[in-house]
């Protein structure tokens, strides 16, 4: 049962987006690069950031020209795209996720940045704060430092038989390592031992869930990382295999098996990006802009996993979910 519609990234591969129209007699056609740290989809990866621009009086081939380039599953690539954008010289990047915003500021301290899905960007380093962030770099932020803590609570909600959980992160990224110790505060209340699992790649991630899966009554938390994100498919396959209910930060996950997922609403921020991309091409200055937090969640549950698990899902958490899949 669906409750919000949720548009989403999807699998495909890494390329840009040339638009070959120009701008009308007299006017400078303005660029905007978008560094993704997902699979790209079609000539508009991000259909609600460009259709906000639309809103706000920007027709793309007509006076703004944007140029993505995705990332297709290789970390590795934000470096050289950062790169190859930042040779562009646009007026604006847009950027998504925590890795691909360390790449770009490897590569540029002046071209104006707003991103998308970062977590803790202050404790990062990206910015000197929320309300002022400084340099060029604002944008919108996706998870407080708490949230590792709730992911925990919502999965011993609905898997109460659960006692050790093994957490996949990326150990490098200081966002990750803040989720880990939310969860590991408060999981001696819940009964949980956690177990961390740094992972890098999908031979680190199927190396980890087979090894933790040879004890009973595990569970799984993705904590929101592009090496996880592009390599949820291969967790929720592990998952079901050694029937293990996992949780994940994207509504995606949970509609492609995962058990459940709560996190932003990805739309929302993009939305409200292409609002702050608008303000930047009139003039503004990124070291202006607030670095926003999200104001949307939507918590997921798929019954079909639930019920291949054996677990009864509580009518209070249900009631409480954005969406129910069943």
């Amino acid at each position: 049962m669906r409750r919000r519609e949720f548009i989403t990234l999807l699998s495909g591969a890494a390329a840009a987006w040339p638009l070959t129209v120009h701008a009308q007699q007299g006017e400078r056609m303005r660029r905007i690069g978008g560094l993704l740290g997902t699979t790209q989809t079609g000539p508009e990866p991000v259909p609600a950031f460009v259709q906000e621009l639309r809103r706000l009086g920007w027709s793309e081939g007509r006076d703004v020209r944007i140029e993505y380039r995705a990332i297709a599953g290789d970390i590795e690539r934000f470096r050289t795209y950062a790169a190859e954008l930042v040779g562009l010289v646009p007026d604006v990047i847009l950027v998504q996720s925590n890795p691909g915003l360390a790449a770009l500021q490897q590569v540029t301290r002046t071209i104006p940045i707003v991103f998308v899905q970062v977590a803790d960007p202050v404790g990062s380093g990206f910015i000197e704060s929320l309300a002022r962030p400084g340099g060029n770099t604002t944008g919108f932020t996706n998870f407080e430092s708490s949230m590792g803590s709730k992911w925990l609570e919502l999965l011993k909600e609905v898997s109460p038989r659960t006692t050790r959980v093994l957490i996949l992160l990326h150990p490098e990224t200081a966002a990750n390592m803040t989720f880990w110790r939310a969860a590991e505060a408060v999981a001696p209340s819940l009964g949980v031992e956690l177990k961390m699992a740094g992972v890098h790649d999908a031979a680190e991630i199927e190396q980890a869930v087979i090894t933790f899966s040879r004890e009973q009554h595990g569970g799984l938390i993705a904590m929101p990382h592009t090496v996880t994100v592009v390599n949820h498919q291969l967790v929720i396959e592990l998952a079901r295999r050694h029937r293990l209910p996992v949780l994940f930060a994207f509504r995606y996950s949970a509609v492609a098996g995962a058990l459940m997922s709560y996190g932003v609403d990805a739309d929302d921020l993009y939305r409200r990006a292409a609002a702050y991309v608008d303000r930047i091409l009139k003039g503004a200055k990124p070291a202006d802009l607030p670095v926003q937090a999200p104001v949307k969640f939507e918590l997921v549950v798929n019954l079909n996993t639930a019920k291949a698990l054996g677990l009864d899902v509580p009518p209070t958490l249900i009631a409480r979910a954005d969406e129910v899949i069943e």
